[in-house]
């Protein structure tokens, strides 16, 4: 029987305990991730929970490794390292001294929030439809402040971790790399909902002891069911000239998978800050 948890006994690796699921995630062949921006191509969430690892060998500083479920791929054992290390080449932050996107797919999109790996993430979103002339493509929000409600009132132990634990998300393509550290639920100094990041392509776990890495690889998943649940999904189709608005702090979106060779199609997106919006509105409703 494989295992869950393997240890390597050389090199920088040798004090780290590897956690199946999270190995696995970082699978980078074509297979597994867009070779353009290294975004997966599936869903973690849906990963089978019970993801062994079936055998694994370190030659060269690679580590190859073979899963339960057929998946296999190798790592650079410093690439892991440095990950698990938060070690970037962006420096840390110092006090001064007085003498620093390619996401077009066809594929079904589940709810997930814009851009978790921007400082600040953009909040208010605007989608333009210039054409839907294609089979599919219909499109579907989530409030995530219900969805958290519902984990905070009947799941208490997922929302905690959910609420505790940082999360990498990260983009990459030929001009530059983003990254960011947050929760999936973030929460203000009074415990209250103030934003969601959900973009299940494009987060990355950082490398906890088994029995919490289980527990939010658990609360994500039980999160993503709620996501993508009919219970909290309005379905919609965007027409030709239509305007779909709203808050990328707050609401998750997603669209059905579509077929491009049956009629053109075509959303512009862009973002409009929150203080700017806010700013307007104080205004207008002064006295």
């Amino acid at each position: 029987m494989g295992k869950k948890i393997i240890s390597i006994n050389e090199g920088k690796l040798s004090e780290f305990k590897l956690h199946s699921i999270w190995l696995r995630e970082r699978l980078n062949g074509s297979e597994f991730v867009d070779q353009n921006n290294l975004q997966r191509l599936y869903e973690p969430s849906l990963l089978d929970d019970n993801l062994f690892i079936n055998s694994h060998n370190v030659n060269e500083n690679i580590l190859n490794v073979e899963f339960s479920d057929g998946a296999k791929g190798s790592f650079n054992i410093d690439d892991l390292y440095n990950e698990i290390n938060n070690i970037d080449v962006i420096p840390e932050k110092k006090i001064w001294n007085v003498s620093e996107q390619n996401f077009y797919t066809a594929l079904e999109l589940t709810s997930h929030s814009d851009n978790p790996y921007r400082k600040p993430v953009p909040g208010i979103q605007l989608l333009h439809c210039i054409a839907n002339e294609s089979t599919g493509g219909d499109s579907s929000l989530v409030d995530g402040f219900s969805v958290a409600n519902f984990l905070r009132h009947n799941q208490p132990e997922f929302y905690k971790v959910l609420t505790e634990i940082n999360v990498t998300f990260k983009f990459t393509d030929i001009d530059t790399i983003l990254v960011d550290e947050a929760k999936l639920i973030e929460l203000d100094h009074n415990n209250n909902f103030r934003q969601i990041r959900f973009s299940g392509r494009l987060d990355y776990v950082p490398l906890l002891e088994e029995n919490n890495l289980d527990l939010f690889y658990n609360a994500r998943k039980y999160m993503f069911k709620l996501c993508n649940s009919d219970d909290f999904k309005i379905k919609f189709r965007l027409s030709k000239g239509m305007i779909a608005m709203f808050d990328n702090l707050r609401l998750l979106h997603g669209r059905t998978k579509f077929d491009p060779n049956t009629g053109f199609r075509h959303l512009q997106g862009c973002y409009i800050d929150h203080d700017v919006t806010e700013g307007k509105l104080r205004r207008l409703l002064k006295p």
